[in-house]
């Protein structure tokens, strides 16, 4: 069990984010990540179809990769199938919602505080529940922000474009004077340098990617599935859509470990 490898997938490429911060503080574990890039978004799906997707490769993870652990490193598929998979797989299940709750509420100053992700995961109302657990008290604002997925996906992560809509977007959320901004969307880290400017220097912006990150070494070492150390980790890569473009954008976002990706095609 202990050397058998994480199984993590994302819509495309925004789970890269959580999978740095899994491959920085547990070396010694080996990865398989699934982008699914030849049906991204998820955001404006219904979620119905996205419990589905999120099925579909979850087994597959199981099944050809035999993957000891799953981590659903994208909000929108945490909020349509988390409890769904955690229920249905033989393995342990962790999302990002939860852990980017918590992080959020135990930063914040003021109690007030905002949340952006994609439609479908603003529509679920995964976040608010997950923030009213850990603190009902706490003040939440949530926007979605249509578009920022889609730079991300094609590689512009700055410029005046992504500016002016982060401008529009975020108006609302920067004007109920929040104090601290979950980047609820796996993708969004990469847009941080501008969602950042639009908010201020008072504004604390929080990503769920290291939580999750200790989240998922926490459960690893405490039902000792743990990778024991000096373990040759081995990182493998797979892509829905173009596995090239997959290679030439994640190696960017990602660094030197995403050396090769593999293709994969729906039947």
């Amino acid at each position: 069990m202990a050397a058998r490898p994480i199984g993590m997938f994302d819509s495309g490429f925004g789970g890269l984010t959580v999978a740095r911060a899994f491959m920085d503080l547990c070396p010694d574990e080996s990865l398989v990540y699934f982008g699914d890039t030849a049906r991204y978004p998820y955001g404006p799906r219904p979620l119905d179809e996205v419990r589905s997707f999120a099925h579909e490769i979850a087994e597959r993870l199981v099944r050809d990769h035999d993957v000891k652990f799953l981590v659903v490193a994208c909000n929108t598929a945490s909020a349509a199938a988390l409890d769904d998979l955690a229920r249905d797989l033989p393995i342990p299940v962790i999302g990002v919602i939860e852990p980017g709750a918590q992080a959020l509420v135990s930063v914040t100053r003021t109690g007030r505080v905002g949340v952006i992700g994609t439609v479908g995961t603003i529509a679920s109302g995964a976040y608010q529940a997950a923030v009213h657990d850990v603190d009902p008290e706490i003040v939440l604002e949530c926007g979605a922000c249509p578009g920022f997925v889609e730079f991300v996906e094609r590689g512009e992560t700055t410029g005046d474009q992504i500016t002016i809509l982060a401008e529009r977007l975020l108006e609302p959320i920067r004007h109920a004077g929040v104090d601290a901004l979950l980047l609820g969307c796996t993708h969004y880290p990469f847009l941080a340098r501008t969602i950042g400017g639009v908010m201020g220097s008072d504004v604390v912006l929080v990503s769920s990617a290291d939580e999750t990150a200790f989240a998922v070494r926490r459960v690893l070492q405490e039902t000792g599935m743990a990778a024991p150390a000096g373990s040759e980790a081995q990182h493998r890569f797979i892509s829905s859509g173009d596995p090239a473009w997959f290679e030439a954008l994640g190696r960017r976002l990602l660094g030197p470990e995403l050396a090769t990706a593999d293709g994969h095609v729906w039947d």
